[in-house]
């Protein structure tokens, strides 16, 4: 299944709000190498802002950026808007992972490449998987509290990913983020230990 392109790399995945910017973070203070598919996103969508605006409309686009909270809205609760918008930006940020990963396999070590929607979109031919796990109802507080945000429109946006239980059960690592900060770090040495 693996294909040349990445060979070498690990993809961290997770659910809305586990924790997994904090993980990607730890993990390159430990040195590992990490391509980022959200920051990619967020630069390719201002890249392509007047596409968004022709797409969706003016109110999206300020700038020459692309207001995501905004955006975020209609793609958390129109299925067939969110579809549509994978399938223009999707392709892109592959291209891009491709590009940055090509310059890590020459140095042949594991890396990570943080992918939200892995098991979701089953678009990337990589192997292994790591996931930050957290529990569906803390997961659902933490997500209700970073966006201020009520229950209802937390679990509308968690409805949008895999089930965390299902990721966890398809993961080969697991890092359990359902306490705090300092179990989070021996959880991130732990699976250092592992992988490397």
């Amino acid at each position: 299944m693996n294909t040349k392109n990445f060979k070498n790399a690990i993809a961290l995945t997770g659910g809305i709000a586990t924790g997994k910017s904090t993980v990607c973070n730890l993990l390159k203070l430990h040195g590992l190498l990490t391509i980022d598919a959200d920051k990619i996103a967020h630069k390719l969508l201002d890249q392509h802002s007047g596409h968004i605006a022709q797409m969706f409309g003016e109110q999206y686009v300020k700038d020459g950026k692309v207001i995501r909270k905004e955006l975020g809205k209609i793609i958390f609760s129109n299925e067939k808007e969110k579809k549509r918008l994978e399938a223009f930006i999707h392709p892109l940020i592959k291209e891009d992972i491709i590009e940055e990963a090509a310059i890590f396999e020459k140095a042949n070590v594991s890396y990570l490449i943080d992918i939200p929607l892995f098991f979701e979109t089953m678009n990337y031919d990589i192997d292994k998987s790591l996931v930050v796990y957290t529990p569906s109802d803390i997961q659902c507080q933490r997500l209700m509290k970073r966006d201020k945000i009520d229950e209802k429109e937390a679990r509308q946006k968690m409805s949008n990913q895999m089930d965390i239980e299902k990721k966890k059960e398809l993961a080969d690592y697991c890092i359990d983020n359902s306490t705090n900060l300092k179990n989070l770090q021996v959880e991130v040495e732990r699976i250092i230990g592992e992988i490397s």
